[in-house]
C-alpha cells in the first residue's frame, strides 16, 4: 500500500509532501516495540495514526494530562526557590539599610562635630571672644529658630510640648547645657589637637558607665585601649607646650559631662516616648526640646558668670563679618544636635564615643595646621599615640 492509498483510505486530503512529513514524525516519534521487527511496527503506527485522528488527539491529550503533575511540581518548586530569594534579597536589603543608616549618621556626626569645633575655636581664639555661654545661647538660639521654620512649613513634624514631657527630658538637658559650657571654656585655653586626646577619657567613663549601670562587660583588649588612652592624656599633658591648668580643669569636667549625657539620653528617649501624645519622638522633636529647654539656662548662666557686661562692652558685636561667623556656628549646632542624637539613636552609647574618637585624627592634623599651634615632638608623640589609641578602642569594639 502506497503513503496516498493510506490518505484516503483514512480520508485525509493532504499533498504528498505533508503526508510524508507526517509519517517520519510519526515513526520518529514512536520507539519500536520489537527490535527484531521494527518494519512491521511503523507500518502499523503509520495505520493507526493516520487512519484514526480521533484516537490520536485522544492520545496526545492523555500524555499531556500524564505530564502535567509534573509540571505543577516542577511550577511549585521554581516557585518556592523564587519566595526564598527574594526573601533572601528583602532581608539582604534590610540588614543594609540598617548598616546604611548608621554609616550616614555617623559621618554626618564627624563632620557637623568636626566643624563645630574649629569654628568655635576660630570664634574665641582668633577673635579673643570671652563670652563662651553667650556664643552657645546664640548657636542654640539659631537652632530653635531654623527648627521652627521648618515645623511651621511642614517641612518636619515636631512634637508638641508637655509639661510631663519638659520634667522628664529637664534633667538630661541641664547635661546637655554643662557638656557645651565646659567645652567653650576647655577650648578657649587648650589647642584643638589636646583637646582630642583629652577628650580620650570620656571613652573610659562611658565604659565603666555602661558596666555599672547597664551591666555590659568589655574583653581585655577593650580595657587595655582604654588603659594606652590614659596614658596618652597623661603624656600629652606633660609635654603640651602651651598647658593652661584651668582648660585641663574645664576639659575633665567636659569629658564627665559629656560621658554622663550619653549614657542617659538613650534611657531618657524611651521614657519621653511613653509621656508624648503620639507616643514617638522624632530626632527633631529631641533637637527642638534640647535646645529651647536651654535657652532659659543659659540666660541665668550669663548673669552668673557676668557675660551680660562683657557683651555690652566688646564691639565684636559690631562686625558683621563676627556675626556671619557665630550663625554659621549656630547652623553647625543644630546640625551636631540632629546627627548625635540620629548617631546615637543608629547605634549607641559607646559606639558614639568610639566614633568620636576616631573622628579626631581629621580633627587634630586640621587644629594644628589652621591654628599654627607650636608642638615638640615629644607631644606631636604623645597626640599621634592618643589617637592610635583610639583606633585600637574601635577595633576592640568591632570584635
Amino acid at each position: 500500500m502506497t503513503p496516498r492509498a493510506l490518505s484516503k483510505g483514512a480520508s485525509l486530503d493532504l499533498p504528498d509532501p505533508i503526508l510524508k512529513s507526517i509519517i517520519t514524525l510519526d515513526i520518529a516519534k514512536d520507539p519500536p516495540i520489537d527490535e527484531r521487527s521494527p518494519k512491521n511496527h511503523q507500518f502499523n503506527g503509520l495505520v493507526d495514526q493516520i487512519s484514526s485522528p480521533v484516537r490520536r488527539e485522544i492520545a496526545s491529550r492523555s500524555s499531556l494530562g500524564m505530564k502535567t503533575p509534573d509540571n505543577n511540581d516542577q511550577t511549585d518548586v521554581e516557585s518556592g526557590r523564587l519566595e526564598k530569594d527574594r526573601e533572601k534579597a528583602t532581608r539582604s536589603k534590610r540588614g543594609f539599610s540598617l548598616h546604611n543608616k548608621a554609616f550616614l549618621s555617623g559621618l554626618a556626626y564627624c563632620f557637623s562635630s568636626c566643624g563645630m569645633i574649629l569654628v568655635n575655636k576660630y570664634v574665641l581664639s582668633s577673635y579673643d571672644f570671652n563670652a563662651g555661654i553667650s556664643l552657645m545661647l546664640y548657636q542654640n538660639f539659631v537652632s530653635v529658630v531654623i527648627v521652627s521654620i521648618l515645623s511651621y512649613l511642614g517641612v518636619i513634624t515636631t512634637e508638641p510640648f508637655t509639661w510631663r514631657l519638659i520634667k522628664v527630658w529637664l534633667p538630661v538637658n541641664i547635661i546637655f547645657v554643662g557638656m557645651l559650657v565646659t567645652s567653650m571654656f576647655s577650648l578657649k585655653y587648650i589647642n584643638v589637637a589636646m583637646v582630642t586626646v583629652l577628650k580620650n577619657v570620656t571613652n573610659v567613663i562611658t565604659a565603666v558607665g555602661e558596666m555599672y549601670l547597664f551591666n555590659k562587660h568589655h574583653d581585655n583588649r577593650v580595657w587595655a585601649a582604654l588603659f594606652l588612652m590614659i596614658v596618652s592624656a597623661i603624656s600629652g599633658g606633660f609635654t603640651d607646650l602651651t598647658f593652661h591648668a584651668i582648660g585641663y580643669t574645664w576639659q575633665f569636667l567636659n569629658c564627665f559631662l559629656t560621658a554622663s549625657y550619653s549614657l542617659t539620653l538613650r534611657r531618657v528617649m524611651d521614657t519621653a516616648k511613653q509621656v508624648t501624645k503620639s507616643g514617638d519622638l522624632n530626632e527633631f522633636s529631641m533637637v527642638m526640646l534640647n535646645n529651647s529647654l536651654s535657652l532659659p539656662l543659659g540666660i541665668l548662666l550669663m548673669f552668673v558668670f557676668n557675660e551680660v557686661e562683657y557683651l555690652s562692652q566688646t564691639p565684636l558685636l559690631r562686625l558683621p563679618t563676627f556675626w556671619l561667623v557665630i550663625t554659621l556656628s549656630g547652623f553647625l549646632g543644630l546640625a551636631i544636635s540632629f546627627t548625635s542624637m540620629w548617631f546615637l539613636h543608629q547605634t549607641g552609647a559607646t559606639t558614639y564615643s568610639l566614633v568620636g574618637s576616631l573622628n579626631k585624627i581629621p580633627l587634630s592634623v586640621a587644629g594644628i595646621l589652621l591654628f599654627h599651634v607650636p608642638t615638640s615632638l615629644e607631644n606631636s608623640a604623645s597626640i599621634f599615640f592618643g589617637l592610635l589609641a583610639g583606633v585600637m578602642f574601635a577595633r576592640a569594639k568591632m570584635r
